[in-house]
């Protein structure tokens, strides 16, 4: 059996190895750096194309941003979807007071792009990518891109007052989330990406109050169609958070589908050269066409 740390290091090489791909238009949804979103065109000239939201992952931190999700988001687009990729504001660049890693996520800010950029993208892609059909719209992410996804399509069952809260369910066809942080409770028992999630809701002093708006296991049932992909070898999120979530959702009365792909770990979900990325773009094709 191969050593799980230099596996998920070999996969990890491979999933980066990929030149970023330059997007074929972009727009801003604020003002803010950050707040943009890239779009990719069907490279087999289709029209009506379905369009996947992609939010990248990276544990909410600084130095990730959605360069390293641009040859997966090419992918997609070979595979003949339209495709938004969303940047968001992360964490700084300065760790955290006795840490090491830069801090992850801010409070609210996070929360207040991905709300925005969500309610922004079907007007900008008529704008910028018109061949998207708005009508078909599926939401992916990987990671702690995956929780994103999972919170974006569970804004209408936010608690009454949250200022991310829809009316309404979001227009989707459904979401795949990849690897996603979905459990914050699991999460944060296994220590998954060095305390991430406590840092993304300001520190353990607000965790319980934070979570209540930001963990997916407790914003349930969501009447979305959601389907989790995730490797069984993973050990940077592992599959146990997955399972958690699943088995919150059976409890709230929801079905979530899972498709746990052995001897896969981390990154292949996102690597172009890995069969764990074409069965990621099948689960997509399952809810967009």
């Amino acid at each position: 059996m191969p050593d799980p740390a230099a596996r998920d290091a070999a996969e990890e090489a491979s999933a980066f190895s990929h030149p970023a791909v330059d997007p074929d238009a972009s727009a801003a949804y604020g003002a803010h750096p950050d707040q943009v979103v890239d779009f990719y065109a069907p490279r087999d000239g289709r029209t009506n194309a379905p369009l996947v939201i992609a939010l990248h992952g990276g544990a909410w931190r600084a130095p990730y941003d959605r360069r390293h999700l641009t040859p997966f988001v090419d992918f997609l687009a070979r595979r003949g979807f339209a495709v938004a990729s969303v940047e968001y504001r992360r964490g700084s660049d300065i760790p955290r007071q006795g840490g090491t890693a830069p801090v992850a996520g801010r409070w609210p800010e996070t929360f207040d792009d991905v709300a925005a950029a969500m309610d922004a993208v079907p007007e900008l892609a008529a704008a910028h990518l018109p061949q998207a059909d708005p009508r078909r719209i599926v939401l992916t992410g990987h990671s702690a891109g995956g929780h994103l996804a999972l919170w974006a399509a569970a804004r209408h069952v936010l608690p009454a007052g949250s200022p991310w809260r829809l009316p309404a369910p979001p227009a989707l066809r459904g979401v795949v989330a990849l690897a996603p942080i979905a459990h914050f409770d699991r999460a944060v028992e296994l220590g998954v990406c060095g305390g991430a999630v406590t840092e993304l809701l300001g520190g353990e002093a607000d965790f319980a109050a934070r979570a209540a708006h930001a963990d997916p296991a407790l914003l349930l049932p969501t009447g979305i169609a959601t389907t989790v992909v995730q490797g069984r070898d993973d050990i940077v999120v592992p599959s146990s958070v997955a399972e958690s979530y699943a088995e919150a959702a059976a409890k709230a009365g929801e079905t979530v589908g899972c498709t746990f792909l052995e001897e896969v770990g981390h990154f292949p979900l996102i690597d172009p050269a890995a069969d764990a990325c074409a069965v990621v773009a099948e689960e997509i094709a399952q809810l967009a066409w």
